[in-house]
């Protein structure tokens, strides 16, 4: 597995060795030695996995206490992944890096703890998997703008149409108002 470090240094995305043939393939997606070699965990206490259709935007998420360090990757379909850097004491403060993964690629990301995500459905669906290095926790759980220009995020829109928003993400500050770390 290849580990590269994005614009953003503590954000890596993982390159597995695709492993294909006439049946299929497979992809390593976990190794606890490469991973450890990498500077990255190797425990992790829980598992989600998500599953969305075209044009849903989830995020952007982080925990307040309870920081969440997350291996992201699609196991169907198509996403566009982002993580922004919210630890005001960090010189990259603000900004954000993001990457597509695909199930058939089978790359990775890994967002460290200080840093909300999202990621946006470019697929007419796409299932994505999360392992998270602490536990949800929803009395921390906060929420940045999506769309905040401070941010100016390029999110892929499909068809320029408005994302498909729960509620909560639907209603959340921009980076100025947010509560974020120190």
């Amino acid at each position: 597995m290849e580990f590269e470090p994005s614009a953003l240094p503590e954000v890596i995305v993982l390159r597995p060795k695709v492993h294909a043939d006439e049946r299929g393939y497979l992809i390593e997606s976990f190794q606890a030695a490469e991973f450890a070699a990498a500077g990255l965990p190797i425990q992790f206490v829980q598992e989600n996995t998500s599953h969305s259709r075209q044009g849903t935007l989830r995020g952007l998420h982080y925990q307040l206490q309870m920081a969440q360090g997350k291996i992201v990757r699609a196991v169907s379909g198509r996403i566009f992944d982002v993580a922004v850097d919210i630890r005001r004491s960090s010189p990259t403060f603000g900004r954000w890096v993001a990457v597509e993964l695909s199930a058939e690629g089978g790359q990775q990301i890994w967002i460290p703890p200080g840093f909300a995500h999202g990621l946006y459905t470019l697929t007419p669906t796409a299932t994505v998997v999360y392992r998270l290095t602490e536990s949800y926790a929803p009395e921390w759980e906060r929420s940045l703008r999506w769309d905040d220009p401070q941010l100016a995020i390029t999110w892929p829109l499909v068809d320029g149409r408005p994302p498909l928003l729960s509620p909560r993400d639907a209603a959340a500050p921009p980076l100025a108002a947010a509560e974020v770390y120190a």
